[in-house]
Formats: C-alpha cells, sequence, structure tokens
C-alpha cells in the first residue's frame, strides 16, 4: 500500500470536530430517517393490521438481525479496508476492494436464500407454536425480506463506499428521497392495499432497489467516487478474507443481537404463558424502538470508523485519536438521553404504536428495566468499531460480541430459570454493566501494552 497521504481528503485536512461533525450529522440523519421508517411501519401494521402482525414481525426479527448481520459482514469488512487504501491514495487497491466485496455479497445472499428455502416454513412453525396465522404471517413476511437480501447487501457496500468517499451529506439527501418513497410505497401497500406483512417486506425491498439504483448510477456523476469500470476490471472473488475478517466483529454482534432476541422468544415460549401472543406482540414494538434508538449510535461509530481510517491510513494518530474521544463522548451523551426517555415514558412511548391498553402496558413495564444503564451501551460500541477501523478485529470482537453473543443469552437464561420469564428484562442492564467493565479492561491493556512497546499513545494499529 502506498503511505503517501491523499491530497484532496477532507478526512486528512480539516479540523478533527468540524469533519466528525460534517461525517456524522449526515449519517445520523439516514440513520434515523431509515429508523423512523421502522417506526411508522410497525405504526402501520399496528394500527390498521393488529397485534398478531406485530407478533409476527417480533418473531421474524432474529432472522432480520441475520440478514443485517450477513450484510454488515461485507460492507463493514469492506469499509475498514476502504478507508485506510484511500487513506494512502491508493485507489488500485480500493477498486480492487470495491469489487471483491461485490461478490463476496451476492455469495453470502444466495446462500442465505438457500437455507430459507430449506427450513423457512419449518421456523415459521415453530417460533408461532400452534398460532397458524401467525406462522404464516412470520414466513410470507421472511420470504419477502430474504429474497430481497441481494439488494440489501450490495446497497449497504454502496452506501459504505459512498461514506467512505466523503459523500455522507448527499448520501444523506438520497435517502431521505429513499425513505420518503418507501413510506408511501408501505402505506399504500399496507394501509390501502391492505396487504399487511407482505406490504411491509415488500415496500422496504422495493426502496432498498431504488436506492441500490441511485447510489450506483449516480457514481459516475460525482468526482473523486470510485469508477464502476473497477467492478469489470477487478476480480470479484478478491480480497474475500481481510473483509471477512475485518467485518467479522460488527457482524457477529449483530448475530449476536440475533441470539439474544431469540432466546427472548424461547424463553417466553417455554414459560407457556396464557399471554404469550401479547408479550411478543409487545416485544415486536420494544425491538423496534430499541431498534430506532440503536441507529444514531451505530451512525456515530460509523463516521468515526471512516475518519480514523483514513487518518491512520496516512499516519496521523493525534487526529484519529481526537475523534475517538469526539465519538465516546457523544455516544454517551445521546445514550443518556435515550435511557432518561424510554425510563420515564416507556408507556407514552408504546401508545403510539397500538391502541390496546394490555400490550401498551407490557411495552412500558419492559423498556424501564432494560433501559435502566443504557448510557453505557454506546461508548461501548464506538470503542469497538474503533479497534476495527485500526485493523484490529480480536479486540473489535470481543467489545462488539461480548454483550449480544454471550452475556444476554446467558442472562435472559439465567434469570428465566431462576426468577421466572417476567424477570428477563434485568438481564439487560446486567448485561450492559459487564459489557462496560470489559471495555474497561481492554482500553487499560491496549494502552498499557503501547506504553510497554514504547511507541506511544498514537501508534496503536501497529498493535494486535
Amino acid at each position: 500500500m502506498s503511505l503517501r497521504q491523499s491530497p484532496e481528503n477532507r478526512f486528512l485536512t480539516a479540523s478533527p470536530g468540524r469533519i466528525f461533525a460534517a461525517t456524522a450529522f449526515p449519517i445520523v440523519a439516514i440513520m434515523v430517517m431509515n429508523g423512523m421508517l421502522g417506526i411508522i411501519d410497525a405504526v402501520f401494521l399496528g394500527h390498521f393490521v393488529g397485534a398478531q402482525a406485530m407478533a409476527a414481525v417480533g418473531m421474524a426479527f432474529p432472522v432480520l438481525m441475520l440478514s443485517i448481520a450477513l450484510s454488515t459482514l461485507v460492507s463493514g469488512g469492506m469499509s475498514s479496508l476502504l478507508a485506510r487504501q484511500l487513506g494512502a491514495d491508493d485507489r488500485n487497491a480500493a477498486n480492487a476492494t470495491f469489487a471483491g466485496a461485490h461478490g463476496l455479497a451476492l455469495l453470502i445472499a444466495s446462500m442465505l436464500i438457500v437455507v430459507f428455502c430449506a427450513g423457512g416454513w419449518s421456523f415459521a412453525l415453530r417460533i408461532a407454536g400452534s398460532n397458524g396465522p401467525v406462522a404464516e404471517m412470520v414466513w410470507v413476511f421472511l420470504a419477502i425480506t430474504v429474497f430481497g437480501t441481494p439488494i440489501q447487501f450490495l446497497l449497504g457496500v454502496h452506501a459504505d463506499a459512498w461514506r467512505n468517499e466523503g459523500q455522507a451529506g448527499l448520501m444523506a439527501l438520497l435517502s431521505l428521497v429513499v425513505t420518503l418513497i418507501n413510506i408511501l410505497m408501505n402505506y399504500v401497500l399496507v394501509v390501502v392495499l391492505e396487504l399487511g406483512v407482505a406490504g411491509s417486506a415488500a415496500g422496504t425491498v422495493l426502496a432498498q432497489a431504488l436506492g441500490l439504483m441511485l447510489l450506483a448510477g449516480l457514481r459516475r456523476f460525482i468526482g473523486g467516487m470510485m469508477p464502476l469500470s473497477s467492478l469489470r476490471q477487478n476480480r470479484w472473488t478478491g480480497s474475500w478474507r481481510p473483509i471477512l475478517a475485518l467485518g467479522a466483529p460488527v457482524s457477529l454482534g449483530f448475530i449476536g443481537m440475533a441470539l439474544s432476541a431469540a432466546s427472548v422468544v424461547l424463553a417466553l415460549r417455554l414459560a407457556g404463558s396464557a399471554d404469550y401472543a401479547r408479550t411478543i406482540a409487545a416485544y415486536g414494538i420494544v425491538t423496534r424502538i430499541f431498534g430506532f434508538a440503536f441507529l444514531p449510535i451505530m451512525a456515530i461509530a460509523m463516521a468515526m470508523q471512516s475518519i480514523v481510517g483514513n487518518n491512520v491510513g496516512a499516519r496521523l494518530y493525534a487526529r484519529s485519536d481526537a475523534v475517538l474521544r469526539l465519538a465516546a463522548a457523544s455516544a454517551l451523551l445521546y445514550c443518556l438521553a435515550v435511557e432518561v426517555l424510554l425510563f420515564s415514558a416507556g408507556t407514552v412511548v408504546g401508545a403510539a404504536f397500538v391502541a390496546d391498553p394490555d400490550v401498551i402496558g407490557e411495552v412500558g413495564r419492559m423498556l424501564r428495566p432494560m433501559a435502566a444503564i443504557y448510557l453505557l451501551s454506546g461508548p461501548v460500541l464506538v470503542l469497538g468499531l474503533y479497534f476495527q477501523a485500526i485493523g484490529q478485529p480480536a479486540r473489535a470482537a470481543l467489545l462488539t460480541m461480548v454483550k449480544p453473543f454471550v452475556l444476554l443469552p446467558v442472562l435472559v437464561a439465567a434469570t428465566a430459570a431462576m426468577l421466572g420469564a417476567d424477570a428477563i428484562w434485568f438481564a439487560y442492564p446486567l448485561a450492559d454493566g459487564v459489557a462496560a467493565i470489559i471495555a474497561t479492561l481492554v482500553l487499560a491493556a491496549a494502552i498499557k501494552a503501547r506504553g510497554n512497546a514504547g511507541i506511544g499513545l498514537r501508534s496503536v494499529e501497529n498493535l494486535s
């Protein structure tokens, strides 16, 4: 890789505070708009289709998280490589990485489709129990979503490429247009045509296809972008190993979220409660709320990742350290605000989704313990993506995987076994607390290792 700095790269020249704000705000806007789509879609389903539709979406949530995880495996791994290659002005390597990500995305999406064809209906029946109509809704929703994953995965590749090429502002504008069109399509499909969960899933896939066409089609008209011709000039089977290695930490974190969600559904299912459908409907709403709240944290971490990666690629370590501090502080303040809102007004938030007072009460009962120490989750994620950005997948994996992949499933099972299904929501603050302790220990070990190596605080990328 070339070690010269890119002469036209704003990530390397603007002040850390200014470039962080200029990068983070558009990405936050994109994430919030995408999150609002999920919230509005849930409102459509809850008010115009009913609690069974919300229960079906809640049951489908683990598979949705799996598809996001696999998409992030490719786009996140590509992003870590791409940012450092662009920062070092190594355009040939960046083009090769971009092309390889396309091939890997299509391969993994095809494998997911094959797995769903083999076991999708069995999964729907098992997770819905004896409720045949809900099982059918789960299967229809997932069938449309899974068969749309090639579009979803390629959209993730192009969106992350735009972000690392410094086009976050324009991407935010395009995202606004696509999101508004998606909301309109979901309204028509769900409310007007009464297609229920099928309309919800189809509207999302159609909007993703439109977004992909815009991001790919406009690339040739914007200066400084990697050309689409690079997809013809480079192998689609290249760079897979480093993409997978660097994308694995965040991807496995999302898979852990799917595992955590599945463990909650399983704990409630095994409890055999007569209120199972109502509780699952409430849990479906809660997953939407926390999913929406998570998106700005992810946006902050992604903005930090792009800037840090470019600066580490150019060996401007003081700038990368400054951006890490800004991102961690921003995530902490945001998560504190979310915690206060959900802890104090959880029932009010639940009432926006459904009219059923029992489901609304369940939402409030779940949110209070789950949000108890939510403020700690943001800085942990930021630190995890920092280690990914500088090429340390082991530390990144530990910080992004430990809570959703290990702590939450274990604590959910333990609390359900010892205290009953009603206590599983207290597993979330316990997991947040333990994850924060682990993050502190990892950061302290990294600082100590740098000091022992005698290379100073700013050369973290040389240590693994």
